[in-house]
């Protein structure tokens, strides 16, 4: 009875602290630079959830919490500042930019690495002008004890793959002129 009575204990405990140790991510990429392309239209940006792979190819990511709101802002404000369209916002706009995120998280060599994959796709109305895809990778810490072991790779490849992603737009920038 004892040992019952223990092990419920120490199961509770476990799942406190299990409960108290998740990383809720938010991130605030910035461009590297502004835009030295000028896209003279309004760009309304879709941003889908995030798609979350963790070790073994398991959905999900343990310990990891990384809402759509978050993700939703920090793309948007990184389009807004890099300034290449002449508004971007959640609005209808002449051009619809539907962006989809992948994390994945692997681990190699005793360290762990945030993979950020962007599938992007630019219409007009109801036709599609372009497919775009980006993916970047981060090199994290050997242990994930702290958010900021999640947060800080996260946000870096992100933010190496929206450079990528605009970089792939911005050399189109005549399908978006005529």
């Amino acid at each position: 009875m004892i040992r019952w009575i223990t092990f419920r204990m120490l199961l509770l405990g476990l799942c406190v602290i299990w409960a108290g140790c998740v990383h809720r991510i938010q991130v605030t990429p910035l461009p590297t630079s502004p835009s030295t392309v000028t896209i003279p239209r309004t760009l309304q940006a879709v941003i889908s959830p995030i798609s979350m792979e963790g070790p073994d190819h398991r959905p999900g990511i343990v310990l990891l919490e990384w809402s759509h709101l978050d993700l939703k802002q920090a793309i948007l404000r990184y389009l807004q500042q890099r300034g290449a369209f002449a508004s971007v916002s959640t609005d209808p706009a002449d051009l619809t930019f539907r962006v989809a995120t992948k994390l994945t998280l692997t681990s190699h060599s005793d360290l762990y690495h945030y993979r950020i994959g962007l599938q992007a796709e630019m219409s007009e109305g109801a036709r599609l002008i372009k497919s775009y895809r980006a993916d970047q990778t981060a090199v994290g810490s050997s242990v994930r004890w702290v958010t900021a072991s999640d947060s800080v790779p996260i946000e870096t490849a992100l933010q190496a793959a929206l450079e990528d992603l605009m970089g792939q737009v911005e050399a189109d920038q005549r399908l978006y002129i005529d």
